[in-house]
């Protein structure tokens, strides 16, 4: 059966890769994904490799992703970068609210709906980070900490943008650790998410919002996990890192 929407696996980078071994990794997956155009494949490199990542795929597949951006269009904010500085490179998707900045960096719903539409604002689409911590799970607050971030987080969001804005459920708990969602307890997430997105916006945008499934995905789970009707695609960690694995995640996803 084929899916209402085309699946979206992103590969998280996080700060791993020097700019010549991200440029190995990417010779290796335009190698091995040439073919592939029933999914949208995304790579999102450290800042540092945006630039020559960049060159090397402007003729493939692949799409570029950044990792994080500033609320701010530009001024004194050192350390920062700005929508426009990623547009630069022809960055087209932009990971906010990740879980790791979300704890590491204290990034609230609030500060993360500004990002959102600084964001939108130059045609770049978010892909918004959402989930729950192990202490949640098991204290049976899943939907109260989902229904806080989906309606936080993309709170000032028109119905045109929502529809250009991907979501990841990733359960804090699943991230690094080995542990993934049932295929169960995934798409029950994506569906209640969806839920939400109906009551925030409207039953149109929500069958249109692609929602990422995010946690320990391996090639091994991918199909059974992309098979769910409300699971979208994947936002890939650790098996991102390596050309195999991030390319058998997608092909076993097809």
């Amino acid at each position: 059966m084929e899916k209402e929407r085309k699946l979206i696996i992103a590969g998280n980078w996080k700060m791993n890769k020097n700019v010549a071994e991200a440029l190995d990794l990417i010779q290796g997956l335009k190698r091995e994904l040439v073919q592939v155009k029933e999914v949208d494949m995304v790579v999102c490199p450290p800042f540092t490799a945006l630039s020559e990542v960049s060159k090397q795929i402007l003729d493939s597949n692949l799409r570029l992703g950044a990792q994080n951006m500033s609320e701010h269009s530009g001024g004194a904010y050192t350390g920062e970068v700005a929508a426009m500085m990623l547009k630069e490179f022809s960055v087209r998707y932009v990971i906010l609210g990740h879980s790791e900045r979300r704890q590491y960096q204290k990034e609230s719903d609030e500060l993360i709906s500004k990002k959102a539409l600084a964001a939108h604002a130059v045609e770049l689409k978010p892909i918004i980070c959402v989930g729950e911590t192990l202490a949640e799970l098991e204290g049976g607050k899943t939907e109260q900490v989902l229904a806080t971030q989906i309606r936080g987080s993309l709170a000032g969001l028109t119905k045109e943008q929502m529809g250009e804005t991907v979501i990841a459920y990733e359960p804090v708990w699943a991230i690094g650790t080995g542990k993934t969602a049932s295929t169960e307890q995934a798409q029950g997430a994506h569906a209640y998410i969806r839920s939400l997105i109906a009551k925030q916006f409207d039953d149109t945008v929500a069958r249109r919002v692609r929602i990422q499934y995010g946690g320990s995905v391996k090639p091994a789970n991918a199909r059974e996990l992309m098979s769910q009707p409300d699971v979208d695609g994947a936002l890939v960690g650790g098996a991102a890192l390596e050309v195999r694995s991030f390319a058998d995640i997608i092909k076993n996803s097809i």
